[in-house]
């Protein structure tokens, strides 16, 4: 007696599953969405209750691609209350990583076919070749219309200010483009990206055109930075009123540069020592006292370094010493470039300035919009308190 062999077709099975798996995400995220509706206007649909904060006002629908494929979002539209949802909002970071990773590839020269395969593994559906120059278009939309946003308002007591020089072909000749970046901690003590600009150089105009260029700045107390005439100049001329910072690890750099090797770290600690003052008359004499004693050491240019520069990175003690740590360097800033270099590096040489901009400022804005800028960063009530004092 023969036995019957039972074939499956394997894609077909594969196929059902996934449906079964995109059916049941679907009604999982539109439940979520129901359950965070009801939560807000604190009332289900059709209650009626006296603890209800607004009324619904029907669905609109969204998209949304998943790896288990796309599916269709009711969102629910309410009246009286904000409906901001988690899930759109995971869905937003979501898309500009996929942005920044589509410019990415595109950049660095992948193959067409190549940017189809990765792009199907990113969304959940193959990008045709066609579409993804208009994908790239698209995206430099989006990151212009991040770039130019409106600021939040408000005042911004600490301002980060740095350059990023990247490679670009200009006419078959490799030369450095500088970005411009600026950051600041708000006065409710958060960290914001202000902005970020193309500058041939670091030099006096540059920064000018990028100072006015984001404009709206207020209440700015301290501006952190390395030491750069062109920056300070312009800073000076832009924003009268603000006091600068020279970065504390970019001036002892400045000073090993004129110390042997094997002197670094015993000068390293004398540095050091002038900076854990308790105030800025004691560093002061301390500053005197190691300028003293590296005339003795023979390093005579890295005291003369000390005696020409030291007051200008002890600003930061005329400030609460709560935030001496994170006002005194512009580490704040040098973690987001190491980030942006991390990314800009499978890049290598941009093809125009345009473009090593529109790469860094994609990777800013992602930054922006997760725990970097969203985390406290520091307590603001002890420059209230200052401020109080003084008045």
């Amino acid at each position: 007696m023969s036995e019957k062999i039972v074939q499956l077709n394997e894609e077909v099975i594969k196929g059902q599953l996934k449906e079964l798996v995109r059916g049941s995400v679907e009604e999982t995220l539109n439940g979520l969405l129901e359950a965070e509706a009801e939560k807000l206007t604190q009332a289900g649909r059709h209650e009626r209750s006296e603890q209800r904060q607004g009324y619904r006002s029907g669905h609109y629908n969204r998209n949304l691609m998943t790896t288990a494929g796309e599916v269709k979002l009711h969102v629910p539209r309410l009246k009286g209350v904000t409906f901001e949802t988690a899930i759109i909002e995971r869905y937003r970071r979501r898309e500009s990583s996929v942005e920044e990773a589509l410019m990415e590839m595109y950049l660095a020269g992948v193959s067409v076919r190549r940017v189809e395969d990765i792009t199907e593994a990113l969304w959940g559906c193959k990008v045709s070749s066609s579409t993804i120059s208009e994908l790239n278009k698209k995206a430099y939309e989006h990151i212009e219309q991040w770039r130019n946003r409106p600021l939040r308002g408000g005042k911004y007591p600490y301002v980060y200010v740095d350059g990023i020089y990247l490679k670009r072909n200009w006419g078959g000749e490799y030369e450095n483009v500088a970005i411009l970046v600026a950051i600041a901690v708000n006065e409710d003590g958060y960290r914001e990206v202000l902005g970020a600009a193309e500058g041939m150089k670091e030099d006096r105009e540059s920064w000018k055109e990028f100072f006015q260029w984001l404009g709206g700045w207020k209440g700015i107390k301290l501006i952190v930075g390395d030491k750069g005439l062109g920056m300070l100049e312009a800073a000076g001329e832009v924003f009268p009123e603000s006091r600068y910072q020279r970065c504390v690890v970019h001036f002892y750099r400045n000073v090993f540069s004129t110390v042997p090797r094997a002197k670094i770290k015993q000068v390293a600690l004398m540095l050091k020592a002038i900076h854990a003052q308790e105030n800025k008359g004691a560093a002061r004499k301390k500053a005197e006292a190691v300028a003293e004693e590296l005339r003795n050491m023979k390093l005579k240019e890295a005291s003369k370094k000390i005696c020409d520069s030291i007051e200008e990175t002890l600003t930061y003690m005329d400030f609460p010493p709560e935030h001496w740590q994170k006002i005194r360097t512009n580490n704040a800033i040098e973690r987001l470039n190491r980030e942006i270099r991390r990314r800009t590096r499978v890049v290598g040489t941009f093809p125009d300035g345009h473009s090593a901009l529109m790469l860094v400022c994609a990777r800013l804005r992602h930054v922006a919009g997760t725990q970097w800028g969203g985390k406290k960063y520091m307590s603001m009530k002890h420059i209230e308190m200052q401020e109080d004092e003084a008045g």
